[in-house]
């Protein structure tokens, strides 16, 4: 098959994708993963940047296991390893940390259970690990145990890998049930991303564990700094002997030059002002509870979410591009998801709510998305 007809078969799917470009138009932003508008309001830290860490380095021209230059790493990495009371490692993005995590982790012995919706990062690092591995109905308990009844006597080690907000769907593991399951397989991890839910959920943003009360019952945990921490990389918080398992297995760890130290510098004083956003937290909340209401009675296909973000399911690709384009026209900046991020008949929009709207702002959305 040429590169063409591929091309070719894409567009006839309404499937083929482009770079979006910026544009001088004023746009209400329901795109980005900027949960708490700290990106939108980056300009507002500069100064008080630049006091603090106005001698942070912009480049690191190696790897950290080539180099020296770790004073903003190590700074980063312990202000995490406090707020988790574990240790912590940076990554240069998300997809970095679950591609190394899943590789290092599937030593021979071990079984990997994954949520058939997790992120494509993660499951490239299971298939790149080349182990066995099996798959469970999205937030299925009962696949869970099924699998676990059937599989976890025959390995040294089970590894559950789920999300704590689902990326497409935005709703939450059932965290609480499957930690209940460690108490009949002592053999069971518990691998949680909470991409979605770092500085968006529990008391001081630390994620959908924290607000549960069950940091300390969650083995691994991956959190991203390209989101509502408005910077880049993410890092892995884990017992010291995971910890160093990843930096000496962990390909995309050892193989990669190092993030900028003023970018770890930044993510630090980022991550400082969204311990402190517990009242922008409650407020998304409640926006989102609202907002999530008001699509359901508009909507033929009920969204599945818990969060901010809120899908408006099409189940049609072309559909949701025309969706896409009124709401452009409209001021309000949202795109349409399509196969591969979603499966076939999941087609939607994805409307990513952020502290700084109002329900005054959202209000005329729904007009717009009425299918």
């Amino acid at each position: 098959m040429q590169y063409s007809e591929i091309l070719a078969e894409l567009s006839a799917q309404h499937r083929l994708r482009t770079i979006p470009r910026e544009t001088d138009r004023q746009m209400i932003d329901l795109l980005s993963n900027d949960y708490m508008g700290l990106a939108a309001s980056a300009d507002d830290y500069s100064a008080e940047f630049m006091d603090r860490f106005g001698d942070a380095p912009f480049t690191s021209a190696a790897s950290r296991l080539l180099s020296r230059r770790h004073r903003y790493h190590n700074m980063l990495e312990e202000q995490l390893s406090h707020l988790y009371h574990r240790p912590a490692l940076i990554f240069n993005s998300g997809y970095h940390a679950n591609v190394g995590l899943m590789q290092a982790l599937a030593v021979p012995g071990t079984l990997i259970l994954s949520d058939r919706l997790i992120h494509a990062s993660s499951i490239d690092g299971i298939r790149l690990a080349k182990r066995e591995f099996r798959r469970f109905a999205h937030n299925d308990i009962n696949d869970i145990s099924r699998l676990l009844s059937q599989y976890a006597g025959q390995y040294e080690r089970v590894i559950i890998v789920i999300e704590s907000v689902y990326s497409m769907d935005g709703d939450l593991a059932p965290l609480q049930e499957i930690i209940a399951l460690k108490h009949t397989y002592p053999n069971l991890m518990v691998c949680l991303d909470e991409a979605h839910a770092f500085g968006v959920r529990g008391a001081n943003g630390l994620g959908l564990a924290e607000e549960l009360g069950l940091i300390d019952r969650v083995d691994i945990i991956v959190g991203t700094l390209g989101k509502a921490a408005a910077s880049v990389g993410a890092f892995i918080i884990a017992d010291e002997e995971i910890i160093s398992l990843l930096i000496n297995t962990a390909r995309p760890f050892i193989f990669s030059t190092a993030l900028p130290p003023v970018n770890c510098a930044w993510s630090s004083l980022m991550i400082e002002k969204l311990t402190a956003m517990s009242e922008q937290r409650e407020y998304l909340r409640s926006l989102s509870s609202g907002f999530i209401t008001a699509v359901n009675k508009i909507s033929p296909i009920p969204s599945p979410s818990q969060s901010q973000i809120i899908p408006v399911i099409t189940g049609d690709a072309e559909l949701a591009l025309r969706l896409a384009e009124r709401c452009n026209s409209a001021g309000y900046d949202c795109m349409a998801i399509r196969r591969p991020t979603v499966p076939p008949g999941g087609e939607r929009l994805r409307i990513s709510l952020n502290a700084t709207l109002t329900p005054d702002v959202l209000s005329p959305l729904l007009d717009i998305i009425r299918i």
